[in-house]
């Protein structure tokens, strides 16, 4: 028997070691079947501290004086990000282009509950004090994003904390090869400078959904290995890289033999024969990295050939980083869709994203509009994807 279960603020010091073994035994999957299996590089609040305000919580029986056990762990954060409009402005050199409301969203990620305490309230408790923390910090919205098939995670969301399913985009992931690909010559590769690059995303993005006001941070983080413009005619393309290999690093589980013996065949091949240009399955049954790619966009007729260049060279870029894929994540109606090559078994066809309203007060209320409901609002063609929360 236990006095009470305390949640509180994450100490590094205090509970660093309890946190990673939490990790652990929530990333073992059933028995006989794939697993993915996330290792933050023994930092468990890497993927929030690169935000504006960001917090990580842990769930704490306390026994009695001298005993005590972390049991879960969530982590949060807030930014401020467009939530889409219809009104548009006029000027001499963009015109009609929407107008960006931009609004306090909160963000919830890593919500982790040991397996021997499921179902006891942990879950919910983590997040009621979580949503505490963004609605004193000024939060109008909370997201949270999952697998389709994560039916706990929905329900908890969902069921009990007030969330709504909100947009279903899509993960498309693509393996690094033992070989280059080729990239088109018919499209002309250049890299931004992070100025260069936070103008043309301002320009031509700032309206996009999800798209943060805070872009210049994230284009001169480290982590961000470049911003990159394909032209081809009158049609361009841009994507930007982030390094995610230097906050965690994935690995597959529960393959057997077999399955492992024909991917290693698949590399030799590749290796053997590049000149073939054979698909080869890299080394996931280990630690591997990935690269992300956000900011994807462009115009033109050619425009899906310019976003297929684009990725090639990001291909290539994570082969020279020693990356075992590169993934994105876009909107189910996006047209340039078409030119991000992937593997349709690697990837997420419907990941889910669930949002809430906390009732603060964001940035559109400063403007004689009436006061929109994002979480009532039709999908767009387009999200902006903001890397931190990949």
């Amino acid at each position: 028997m236990y006095a009470a279960m305390v949640v509180r603020e994450y100490d590094a010091k205090r509970d660093g070691r309890a946190v990673e073994e939490v990790e652990k035994r929530c990333n073992v999957g059933p028995t006989g079947k794939l697993s993915l299996y996330t290792d933050l590089l023994g930092d468990p609040v890497c993927r929030v501290r690169h935000s504006p305000a960001s917090l990580m919580l842990v769930a704490e029986l306390v026994k009695d004086k001298y005993e005590r056990e972390i049991i879960g762990m969530i982590r949060g954060c807030i930014k401020t990000v467009n939530c889409g409009s219809n009104v548009s402005r006029n000027g001499k050199n963009c015109p009609n282009l929407p107008l960006p409301h931009y609004t306090k969203l909160a963000y919830i990620l890593g919500l982790r509950v040991s397996p021997s305490h499921r179902r006891t309230g942990v879950g919910l408790k983590l997040v009621q004090k979580m949503e505490k923390w963004f609605v004193e910090n000024g939060a109008e919205y909370s997201y949270m994003a999952t697998e389709n098939d994560n039916v706990p995670s929905l329900n908890l969301f969902t069921g009990k904390c007030g969330y709504t399913k909100f947009r279903t985009p899509s993960i498309l992931v693509q393996p690094v090869y033992a070989h280059r690909v080729r990239v088109t010559n018919k499209a002309t590769i250049t890299k931004l400078s992070p100025a260069a690059a936070e103008a043309l995303y301002r320009r031509r993005f700032s309206a996009t959904e999800f798209f943060p006001r805070d872009i210049d941070a994230i284009l001169s983080n480290k982590l961000c290995l470049g911003t990159f413009l394909a032209r081809a005619g009158s049609s361009w393309g841009v994507v930007s890289v982030w390094n995610c290999k230097e906050v965690f690093t994935l690995e597959v589980r529960g393959a057997s033999r077999v399955r492992r013996a024909l991917a290693g065949a698949t590399r030799a091949v590749d290796r053997a024969m590049p000149w073939l240009r054979l698909p080869s399955v890299p080394e996931v049954f280990r630690p591997f990295g990935l690269h992300f790619l956000f900011g994807l966009g462009g115009e033109g007729p050619q425009a899906v050939r310019c976003v297929m260049a684009l990725c090639g060279m990001a291909h290539n870029l994570a082969r020279e980083c020693g990356c075992g894929v590169v993934a994105t994540e876009v909107a189910r109606g996006e047209p340039l869709r078409l030119g991000i090559p992937h593997w349709e078994s690697l990837s997420c066809a419907k990941d889910i994203w669930c949002i809430k309203r906390l009732g603060g007060e964001g940035d559109h209320h400063n403007h004689t509009l009436p006061d929109p409901d994002w979480t009532k609002s039709p999908p767009g063609m387009s999200i902006f994807v903001d890397p931190r929360d990949f």
